[in-house]
C-alpha cells in the first residue's frame, strides 16, 4: 500500500473515531415536548425565555414549547403521552386524577407555578355590583370548563353567595356577553379577562375585579406537570428541567419587556405591549404574591394541598375523593436558594 494510501486510512479512521465520540454527546440530550395551557400570550414568556436563553440545552435538555387550549387539554395530552411535560391548572390535574382512578401515566405536579389561582370575578361598576355580595341573584357567565366556574362553589360557600343563573359561551364570547349586558358579571383569569374587557372599548377603572384568593379561596392555580412514566425513567432530566425554567423566571421577572421578544418570536402577531402588561399583572396576582413569598416559589403545602383536594372533590362533584399525595411531588424542586426568585423583582 502506498503512503498516500496509508495516509488517506489514517484520515479516514481519524474521522469515523471523532463520529463516534461526538454521537453519544448529541444523544445525551433529552427531548421534551411540552404543552403550554394556553395561547402563545405574556406569560408564555415563563417557558419560551429558557429555551431562547439556552438554560434547558446547557441541562443537556432538547425543549420543545406548543401552544395551548386549556388546562383540560394540557392534562389528558401529557397523560395520553403526547406531550412528557406540560403547565396546567391543579385544580384540573386533581379532576382528572378522581375521575381517572384506573387510568395509566397520571400527571404528577411537580413544581408549583402560580402560587394563588388567578381566577376571578368580573363585573362592570354600573351593575352595581361591589362585592361578593352583591352577585347575590345574579347572571354570571363563564364556558363550562373555566376554572373560575368550576371552582364557583368554593367561591360561593366562602361568601354566602346563592341563587346564581350561568349562561354558558365559547371563550371569545365571554367578555363580549358582559360589555353588551347579557350578563352581569363574568369568571375568568383576572389577567385575560380584564384586557379583553379593555379591548373591547371599557376602561379599566370601569371594571370590578374580585380575586377569589382575596375573598377567601386558597386555591393554587398553575403548576407544571409531567407524565408518571416519563417521571419514573427520566427523574434527572426532569430536575434538571425545573432548575432550567427556574433560571428563567428569575430573568423574566427581572426584564417583563424583554422577555417579550421571545414570545413575538412564537406569534408575530401579538401586541407586545399589551403581552407585557398581560405577564405583569400574571406575575403580580400568582407569583410575586405574599404566600409565594411565605411558602417559597414552587412549593405546595400539606395542609393548603389538602383543603384544596377537599374542596376540588365537593365543587367538582369527582368520581373519587381527590388524593393530594397522588398529585404532588416536589421531590424534584431545586434548592430553596435556587428557587429565590423575588429578590430579581424590580417593580
Amino acid at each position: 500500500m502506498t503512503p498516500l494510501n496509508l495516509t488517506r486510512r489514517a484520515l479516514a479512521g481519524a474521522l469515523t473515531a471523532t463520529l463516534l465520540i461526538a454521537l453519544p454527546a448529541r444523544a445525551q440530550d433529552t427531548p421534551i415536548k411540552f404543552q403550554l395551557d394556553w395561547r402563545f400570550e405574556g406569560p408564555a414568556a415563563l417557558f419560551l425565555v429558557p429555551v431562547a436563553k439556552g438554560y434547558f440545552k446547557a441541562e443537556k435538555l432538547n425543549v420543545t414549547v406548543d401552544a395551548g387550549n386549556g388546562s383540560g387539554g394540557a392534562v389528558t395530552r401529557v397523560a395520553s403521552g403526547s406531550y412528557d411535560m406540560g403547565f396546567a391548572d391543579l385544580a384540573a390535574l386533581m379532576e382528572f386524577h378522581a375521575n381517572n382512578p384506573g387510568a395509566a401515566n397520571k400527571p404528577v405536579a411537580v413544581m408549583m407555578v402560580y402560587n394563588n389561582t388567578p381566577a376571578a370575578v368580573l363585573a362592570l361598576k354600573k351593575s352595581g355590583i361591589k362585592t361578593p355580595a352583591d352577585l347575590n341573584g345574579k347572571k354570571l357567565g363563564a364556558p363550562v370548563f373555566d376554572a373560575g366556574r368550576k371552582a364557583w362553589p368554593i367561591f360561593a360557600k366562602a361568601n354566602g353567595i346563592t341563587n346564581v343563573a350561568w349562561t354558558a359561551m365559547d371563550p371569545p364570547l365571554r367578555e363580549t356577553m358582559l360589555v353588551r349586558g347579557d350578563v352581569d358579571a363574568i369568571t375568568g383569569f383576572s389577567f385575560t379577562s380584564l384586557l379583553n374587557i379593555e379591548a373591547r372599548g371599557v376602561k379599566a377603572d370601569d371594571v370590578v375585579v374580585l380575586p377569589y384568593p382575596s375573598y377567601g379561596v386558597k386555591l393554587y392555580g398553575n403548576a407544571i406537570i409531567v407524565g408518571e412514566d416519563f417521571l419514573k425513567k427520566n427523574p434527572e432530566a426532569v430536575k434538571a428541567f425545573l432548575r432550567a425554567f427556574t433560571k428563567g423566571m428569575r430573568d423574566v421577572i427581572a426584564d417583563p419587556k424583554g422577555s417579550m421578544a421571545t414570545v413575538k418570536g412564537r406569534d408575530g402577531i401579538i401586541d407586545v405591549a399589551l403581552e407585557e402588561r398581560r405577564l405583569k399583572l400574571a406575575l403580580d396576582a400568582t407569583v410575586l404574591t405574599p404566600d409565594a413569598r411565605a411558602e417559597g416559589f414552587g412549593m405546595a403545602l400539606g395542609p393548603r394541598l389538602s383543603l384544596m383536594a377537599s374542596q376540588v372533590s365537593d365543587a367538582f362533584g369527582t368520581k373519587e375523593r381527590v388524593k393530594p399525595d397522588a398529585v404532588w411531588n416536589g421531590a424534584f424542586l431545586p434548592s430553596a436558594t435556587e428557587r429565590n426568585i423575588f429578590a430579581a423583582a424590580k417593580r
